[in-house]
Order: C-alpha cells, then sequence, then structure tokens
C-alpha cells in the first residue's frame, strides 16, 4: 500500500445539512388559502411578509418581510416570481433540489386557479423544508 492510509481509501461523507439561522413555521396552505380568500388578500400580505422573513432569518440572504411587503404594494407580480427563487435557494444551500423554481410563477397566467395552485405549492415547499430543520409537521 504505497503510503495510502484507511482514511485516504474511504469515501468521504456526505456534507451535513446547512444549519443557519432560525427555523420558520409550518402553515397548513388549505388554511392559508382559505384565510387569503376570506381576508380579500389581506392575509396574503401578511404571509408574504412573515415567509420573506423567515427565509431571510435562515439564510441570512434575501429580501425579507418588509421589502416584501413594499416590492408587493408596488408591483405584486414580482413576488409571485422572488418567492419560489428564494425557496430555490435555502434548499440549494443544503445540499437539496428545489420542489420550485421562480417559473412557478407562471401560474399566475390562469385566473384564479393560478395563484391557488402558486399558494399551495410554495406553502408546501417551504413546509417541507422547515420540517426537515425541525419544525413541527401541519
Amino acid at each position: 500500500m504505497s503510503g495510502m492510509t484507511d482514511s485516504a481509501m474511504s469515501p468521504s461523507p456526505p456534507p451535513s445539512p446547512a444549519l443557519t439561522g432560525n427555523v420558520g413555521q409550518t402553515r397548513g396552505p388549505g388554511i392559508t388559502i382559505l384565510l387569503t380568500i376570506v381576508t380579500l388578500g389581506i392575509y396574503g400580505i401578511v404571509w408574504e411578509y412573515f415567509v420573506f422573513e423567515e427565509n431571510k432569518k435562515w439564510s441570512g440572504q434575501g429580501i425579507g418581510g418588509l421589502v416584501a411587503i413594499l416590492l408587493g404594494l408596488v408591483c405584486g407580480v414580482i413576488n409571485i416570481f422572488l418567492l419560489p427563487g428564494e425557496i430555490k435557494s435555502i434548499y440549494e444551500a443544503d445540499g437539496r433540489q428545489s420542489p420550485v423554481t421562480p417559473l412557478l410563477g407562471l401560474w399566475i397566467l390562469l385566473p384564479l386557479i393560478g395563484s391557488l395552485i402558486w399558494f399551495w405549492k410554495c406553502q408546501t415547499a417551504l413546509n417541507d423544508f422547515w420540517v426537515s430543520k425541525g419544525a413541527p409537521a401541519r
């Protein structure tokens, strides 16, 4: 054995998952949609604040809740593409493939049903990520 040690011959272990900031909260996607409809969109704005803020607190990157609210009020379509992009980023930083991409925002082109699908997919992806970090499942 030409000077190779056991550690040089064994494969290195996979990288450990990224552990950075605070774990976000899981939310029921159906309840999120229902509350957004019942409150005529107000809960959707509050939801956006929290999910963008949780992503930023976790990763240290992203626009955060306040900027998300401002962007949402000025030009709401931006957040429809930004949120799946931020979700994708936290998954990739964790060494995992994201279930969503910014192209998810194209669902908005289908009136009503598209926004429901967008909410469902974003919240489900966030729930799966936070549960993998120790948050209680919903």
